[in-house]
């Protein structure tokens, strides 16, 4: 007889496969080419769209996977990019002497991750269409439970939307570096553990649907929002702090994923749209639209996948393993990279 394996046992080797793929071995780190190739290829769209997918909504830290994944693949390069007449693609930097800094090809990888998001947020609208559509009617006047929900998303997204701005060049002038990633997920590993054991003891029977999420209080909403503004940290994970925001709300965990979920329709759509706008134009120089196209659509695919499993999963196991997970993770950038 054919023997199965349990969804627990199933989640652990599917975690350690992606761990596997995402670090490279001391050698490759090592041996990695440091002059950048003008294009980025097909297999690199197909590695980032698969680790974007899987790793935007699962509370692992798709910036900080994504970083260790351009590090792997070698595109972390610091080198000048060139268009296609063979000048240095230039971008507005504040700080510089003269406003502009070249275009490196780890700045394109940077840009790229964020651009693929779209990917994602496609995910999300093929699979909560009605909530959407929900949305929609009380936009209409015709549902005034999704007029509500438009609200309260609207509301938990303003505290991103303002740091965001403010903070975004800091960001990634301080933080996109391996020593704030390991920082971030050691962190968020011992948040989850804590806040998982807190809502065990709270609420026994998980399976409680508890508040919808239109039924939200204001303050409610905000207190989702500002811990979202934590996971501009890379490495933290903004489905980690969003889904521990709803349990430390009364969420009960399908609802507080689901809310993640749509919270991240309106973030990600806004910072994917500012990355391309700012750095559009480079992009479209130096990645070709087959490898943009290609790595949007695993990202679609793959993203989907995780979000119907992660419900389901969350219900009945929690956070936990997530946490272990990502200290693990920790320690093996550590290993690799010190």
């Amino acid at each position: 007889m054919p023997v199965t394996q349990s969804p627990e046992r199933s989640l652990r080797l599917g975690l350690l496969a992606l761990l596997a793929a995402v670090m490279p071995s001391p050698a490759q780190a090592s041996d990695a080419p440091e002059a950048p190739t003008r294009q980025f290829t097909y297999s690199d769209a197909a590695i980032l769209g698969l680790v974007e997918g899987i790793t935007e909504y699962l509370p692992v830290s798709s910036t900080g996977h994504l970083i260790l994944t351009n590090a792997a693949l070698g595109l972390d390069s610091e080198t000048p990019l060139l268009d296609r007449d063979g000048a240095i693609l230039w971008i507005e930097d504040p700080e510089s002497e003269d406003g502009q800094s070249p275009f490196t090809l780890s700045n394109a990888a940077d840009a790229y991750a964020i651009i693929i998001q779209f990917g994602a947020i496609l995910a999300v609208v093929i699979l909560y269409w009605k909530r959407l559509l929900t949305i929609l009617m009380g936009i209409l006047g015709k549902d005034p439970n999704g007029l509500r929900l438009l609200r309260n998303l609207i509301v938990a997204f303003l505290p991103a939307a303002v740091f965001g701005l403010l903070l975004d060049d800091w960001i990634e002038a301080a933080l996109f570096g391996i020593i704030p990633v390991v920082i971030a997920l050691v962190a968020g590993s011992l948040l989850m553990l804590a806040v998982d054991f807190w809502h065990r003891r709270k609420n026994p029977d998980s399976s409680q649907a508890g508040p919808d999420l239109h039924e939200l209080s204001t303050r409610q909403c905000l207190t989702v929002g500002c811990l979202q503004c934590i996971a501009m940290w890379p490495g933290t994970s903004r489905s980690m702090m969003t889904i521990v925001g709803g349990y430390l709300i009364g969420l009960s965990p399908v609802r507080a994923a689901e809310f993640s979920f749509l919270l991240g329709l309106v973030t990600l759509t806004a910072a994917s749209a500012y990355k391309a706008l700012s750095v559009g134009p480079q992009i479209l120089q130096t990645v070709p639209l087959g490898p943009l196209l290609l790595g949007i659509a695993v990202a679609t695919l793959s993203a989907a996948l995780a979000v119907k499993w992660l419900v389901s999963f969350l219900t009945r196991h929690g956070l936990g393993l997530f946490a272990w997970y990502r200290l693990g993770l920790a320690a093996m950038v550590l290993l690799t990279f010190a």
